[in-house]
């Protein structure tokens, strides 16, 4: 395994830490500045936002520029942010913070899948994005608890400082381990790389990810209500509950990774069509605690185990520009987790129950399976050759 996929993974587990952790230090946040939860929550929700932004932004401005100092520049500016935010004096700083450590996430995660798939043959391509995102699923199994239990025996603030140094040491990895790639012509033309955005795999593509990740988060994003509400756990073992459903993440995208290799769409018409199963039956036994700590661990597995596949299928049609595509991917992503959440709340909203977000997140699913099966059939029709022309 090249030592250059160690450094992109600890990376992304930095990243992960600083997008996942905050969650569960709201209350100590939200005390410090003297804000409402709510009012704190839109730390996350800006987050998220300005991944999208950055995953586009950042991407399309540094298209042009070789892949290792942009992934190292996009560490620099991840540390600032978190930086900033754990010397942050009021609200607006600490903001300011998170929107700055956000806007490197979606170009690294876009800029360093190309790079991971470049590190490897063609044959193992997948499986290098895979162990990518091992550090994102690592940020959630074991960084996001002991995160918040540094937060909460050390104070908040000792959280982002420690992220802030997972930054450092994600850096020197860089700068010691990724080697510097040849990159083609067309590689670094801007104009080529919008112009992989012709594909209609593309767009089908994108779809995909939107509405199979919106599918999973729709019933996680609420998921400690209906721990606690339905199921009957003790609010105090959730974190624990959640630690499991990190687990399920962690060998999803193994696995996901290494099927994906073989085949990538029958891979994810597989792992969607999983989904779908674990929500339904979910939703139908969520009042049984064995029932739900099964389908946690399952729809993590099911769910994150697209991803490999979803990065992968997209890089693919993107051809010989994929950077710009890839990034897009990772907008994707956090398009379908504000989704799935925003469709899962009005389904409490509307006085639907706790279950209702695992339903929607089934109803979701089921688009996205529809979305992936139109992709194979218009896949066999075309051939990939032709998907892959870029623009001129």
């Amino acid at each position: 395994m090249p030592l250059g996929l160690i450094a992109l993974a600890l990376g992304a587990f930095g990243i992960g830490l600083t997008e996942f952790v905050i969650m569960g230090l709201l209350p100590e946040v939200a005390a410090d500045f003297a804000v409402s939860e709510a009012a704190a929550g839109w730390l996350i929700s800006g987050y998220a936002l300005s991944v999208v932004v950055g995953a586009l932004g950042l991407t399309a401005a540094t298209v042009r520029l070789p892949r290792k100092p942009v992934l190292a520049g996009l560490l620099v500016l991840f540390i600032i942010g978190n930086t900033l935010t754990a010397v942050a004096a009021t609200y607006e700083v600490a903001m300011l913070g998170r929107v700055i450590a956000a806007l490197c996430h979606g170009a690294f995660f876009g800029i360093g899948s190309v790079v991971a798939a470049d590190l490897v043959p063609a044959n193992k391509k997948a499986g290098a994005i895979a162990i990518m995102f091992t550090g994102l699923t690592a940020a959630n199994v074991l960084g996001v608890p002991f995160g918040t239990f540094l937060g909460q025996q050390a104070g908040w603030r000792s959280t982002f400082w420690a992220i802030s140094g997972i930054g450092v040491i994600a850096l020197i990895g860089i700068l010691a381990l990724v080697p510097v790639l040849k990159q083609a012509a067309e590689a670094i033309s801007l104009r080529s790389e919008l112009g992989a955005f012709k594909s209609r795999q593309v767009w089908l593509s994108l779809g995909v990810t939107v509405l199979g990740y919106g599918g999973m988060f729709g019933a996680f994003t609420y998921i400690a209500y209906t721990l606690t509400e339905v199921s009957g756990f003790n609010s105090h073992t959730v974190p624990w509950l959640l630690v499991l459903f990190g687990a399920g993440l962690f060998a999803g995208n193994w696995l996901g990774g290494r099927m994906a290799d073989k085949n990538i769409d029958r891979t994810l018409l597989i792992f969607i069509g999983a989904l779908l199963v674990v929500l339904i039956a979910f939703g139908a036994l969520a009042t049984s605690q064995v029932a739900t700590i099964v389908a946690l661990f399952l729809m993590g597995g099911f769910g994150f185990g697209t991803v490999p596949g979803l990065q992968s299928r997209i890089m693919r049609y993107a051809g010989s520009a994929p950077t710009l595509a890839s990034g897009a991917n990772i907008g994707a992503f956090n398009v379908g987790n504000a989704l799935g959440a925003w469709a899962g709340g009005m389904g409490i909203a509307a006085g639907l129950g706790y279950t209702s977000p695992i339903w929607i997140g089934a109803a979701i699913t089921v688009a996205a399976l529809l979305l992936m099966l139109l992709a194979m059939n218009l896949a066999k029709k075309a051939p990939v050759v032709a998907e892959l022309t870029p623009a001129n």
